[in-house]
């Protein structure tokens, strides 16, 4: 039986109306993983995006000056302080017995349940305590007067309280108590007074030390290898007494220098008044910074801001961390980064590039890859162990033997340092520089290679020319995660290298001027050391956030610095195919 063009065309519509049916029942089947696949999506989104909020925004108001609130209790008692935060606790039976009858039914009330507020008192040399809690039920006055101090000091933390005398040159100046002008004046003269002693002391003085050191370790090294009593060693220990003689002589004068300027710093002073009447007298120089927090206007703490934010990137810690700068951090982790990067990047590229174009595929190579893989499994901490046994006391005291002989017992590279933190960094990030580097050498079209070598071209050249450009993208792209996860390590470094406070730099005036031996300060570790390590974990939870700020904006920079570079050989090569 014959069909007719009627026939055809109706099956061809039951044909269409089975496919929308097909197609509508996978539509509706697929519309809930779809929903739960955005969703889950937009919840790691908000996730991270909360987080970077959190972060900047206690980051950012860290040094924003804030009013000095007097609190005064019911026993009379005044608290004078910083608002630091407020929350709701369960007061015990011995606290609810000396409550009224009507706090205690307001507390009842609410569930047993009242509030309190904690306060940043400073005053620690005086009150043992940097904060105290103060009792909401307990707080019959709040008042935010005029003339009361924030004094950031050198030690012992802030100061809060007033100013009762002014002392220049052994002669009192009351004047100066209520003359802003002139009390800032006095203040920067002492500063200044106070730097010049640290450079004699640190600078100065710190090179005779250098000086004398180098000239002891020359002989100690002529008596190692010529032999002790030899006519070599004997010249060298007459040139080391008189080179001493000389260098002894100039560090009695900047010695006798430094105690002049301490004696007259000593004569300038300044008396501070607690809320409670109990006085302080201090070194004016020892103040870092002072002013009035209840009087600035928006300028006024501006002014304090920016000038806390300065001194945070372009100076050293103090207080134990918890207060001033954190430019040896910024240094040591900048510095740390950048040699992670040259030493992973080269290894990383070689290794995948042997594996990718030139060994044979087979069994061999196939367990090398899965070994690559499972090294990114591996917890930090280990990379650690092995730098700090391998790097440090094998590596490095081998050269020490070899090269630095007469500074032994004392390592120079045979313990933690920048050098060796770098290497381990770089054992820990180079899995993720080889397989992004394969996987960019297997996106390179097969036709390039072979219109190449079919121009006559070597297989080093076809590499070095064609495959290596293409895949640079790709590359870049392995060493900014390199880079991202390197840069935020802690765990590793706290054996092969970085220190709570480091009193040198890697880099000097010294030769060879950079260190590489050297411990150093790293931004994660003062993270942690801060959050965990100090001895009041308030006054360390506004340096953690400011300080984990810095950090994601250091990464953040140095990433896109690195993403840049990749865009431009992404576009360079863009639609470059044979």
């Amino acid at each position: 039986m014959t069909s007719t063009p009627f026939d055809t065309v109706a099956a061809k519509g039951r044909a269409q109306s089975s496919t929308r049916v097909r197609t509508t029942d996978m539509k509706a089947v697929g519309e809930p993983n779809l929903w739960a696949f955005g969703g889950a999506l937009a919840f790691g989104c908000v996730m991270i995006l909360g987080f970077l909020l959190l972060v900047f925004w206690n980051g950012v108001t860290t040094f924003w000056p804030k009013p000095l609130i007097v609190v005064t209790q019911a026993d009379g008692a005044r608290v004078a302080g910083e608002p630091f935060r407020a929350e709701a606790f369960r007061p015990g039976p011995e606290v609810l017995a000396t409550l009224d009858p009507a706090t205690r039914k307001v507390i009842a009330d609410d569930g047993g349940l009242a509030s309190r507020s904690l306060y940043r008192i400073g005053n620690y040399d005086i009150y043992n305590e940097d904060f105290r809690w103060v009792s909401d039920f307990s707080v019959t006055d709040t008042a935010t007067p005029s003339g009361m101090m924030f004094i950031e000091r050198l030690e012992w933390g802030p100061f809060i309280g007033r100013i009762q005398g002014v002392t220049i040159d052994d002669q009192e100046r009351p004047a100066l108590v209520g003359d802003r002008a002139g009390l800032a004046a006095a203040h920067d003269a002492a500063r200044a007074r106070w730097r010049q002693i640290r450079h004699i002391e640190r600078n100065l003085i710190g090179d005779i030390n250098h000086r004398l050191e180098s000239e002891r370790l020359a002989v100690r090294r002529i008596a190692i290898r010529q032999g002790e009593g030899t006519p070599e060693h004997t010249a060298a220990l007459q040139r080391f007494a008189e080179t001493e003689k000389v260098l002894q002589a100039e560090y009695a004068k900047l010695a006798a220098d430094a105690q002049a300027l301490k004696a007259e710093d000593a004569r300038t002073r300044i008396t501070l008044a607690e809320i409670g009447g109990a006085e302080k007298t201090i070194n004016l120089s020892s103040v870092v910074r002072m002013y009035p927090a209840n009087d600035l206007d928006l300028m006024g703490k501006l002014a304090v801001y920016a000038s806390r934010w300065w001194e945070f990137v372009s100076d050293e810690p103090r207080e134990a961390n918890t207060e001033g700068g954190v430019l040896p951090a910024i240094f040591g982790t900048f510095v740390m980064t950048l040699l992670l990067v040259v030493v992973v990047a080269p290894f990383g590229v070689i290794t995948a590039l042997y594996l990718r174009e030139y060994a044979k595929q087979g069994r061999l190579v196939a367990i090398v890859r899965i070994s690559v893989n499972n090294l990114a499994g591996v917890p930090s901490i280990v990379y650690g162990v092995f730098g700090l046994g391998f790097f440090a006391y094998v590596l490095g005291g081998s050269i020490d033997g070899l090269f630095f002989p007469e500074r032994l017992p004392n390592p120079t590279f045979g313990t933690g340092g920048i050098l060796w933190a770098s290497l381990t960094l770089a054992l820990l990030t180079v899995p993720v520089v080889i397989v992004a580097t394969e996987e960019a050498l297997a996106a390179v079209p097969r036709s390039m290679r072979e219109g190449s070598l079919a121009c006559g071209a070597s297989k080093w050249q076809t590499i070095r020319n064609i495959v290596l450009p293409r895949a640079m993208p790709g590359i870049m792209t392995g060493v900014i995660l390199a880079m991202a996860r390197g840069a935020g390590e802690v765990a590793p470094l706290m054996l092969v290298g970085v220190v709570k406070l480091a009193p040198e730099l890697p880099l000097d005036g010294y030769f060879p001027f950079f260190h590489l031996e050297r411990s150093f300060m790293h931004l994660g570790f003062h993270i942690f050391d801060v959050g965990f390590q100090s001895r009041n974990s308030e006054a360390g939870k506004p340096m953690v956030f400011v300080t984990t700020l810095l950090l994601i904006g250091l990464i953040f920079i140095m990433n896109i610095s690195a993403i840049v570079i990749r865009n431009r050989l992404k576009r360079k090569f863009a639609g470059s195919q044979f």
